[in-house]
């Protein structure tokens, strides 16, 4: 079953090469996360291939998962109203779907493979459960998302002040005001 075969449905499952473990460890998000704890992930991770051309998940779908590419190319792709674009691409070693394992909000972006791929995901329920036998490394986990969140925060924020330039045109101006969001 490949990804697209029916709406929703997960990406092919593979069998575990056991290279995954050196992958982790070399992965910013599992930085100083112990070795007994990357085993537990690496042990139950599903193994998943997705052929080019097919999709990871789409802009809009429910997550609970975040996919390490071990093999291939992604494209992320980002909707606005009937355009879509290349937002971003990745490679062997990165990660991507993240956001899911933190926020309840459907995708933000879609991830299509641009070559076939190879990848571990974890999911939601795999982090409960090292939780449950180890919190020390599953909060290491969490705070290291949540610094990779906040450089890519960082970055977009960069190239929105590159882009519009450090002061605010007055049509861009929210009720709030210019350096302000208003969240109400």
């Amino acid at each position: 079953m490949n990804a697209n075969a029916t709406p929703g449905a997960p990406p092919e499952s593979l069998p575990n090469t056991g290279d995954e473990l050196a992958l982790l460890r070399d992965m910013p998000i599992f930085g100083a996360v112990p070795d007994r704890a990357l085993d537990f992930l690496d042990a139950r991770a599903r193994r998943v291939a997705v052929p080019a051309g097919d999709w990871f998940f789409r802009q809009g779908d429910q997550g609970d998962t975040m996919y390490v590419l071990r093999s291939g190319r992604v494209e992320i792709h980002r909707a606005w109203g009937a355009r879509d674009e290349v937002i971003g691409r990745l490679g062997p070693g990165d990660c991507f779907g993240e956001m899911a394992l933190i926020d309840l909000y459907p995708r933000s972006a879609g991830v299509r493979a641009a070559e076939d791929c190879r990848a571990l995901a974890l999911g939601n329920a795999l982090l409960y459960q090292l939780y449950a036998v180890d919190p020390e490394p599953f909060t290491l986990i969490m705070m290291n998302l949540a610094r990779e969140l906040s450089r890519r925060l960082r970055r977009t924020e960069s190239l929105l002040a590159y882009h519009y330039g450090p002061e605010p045109q007055p049509e861009r101006r929210g009720p709030a005001g210019p350096y302000e969001i208003n969240f109400v």
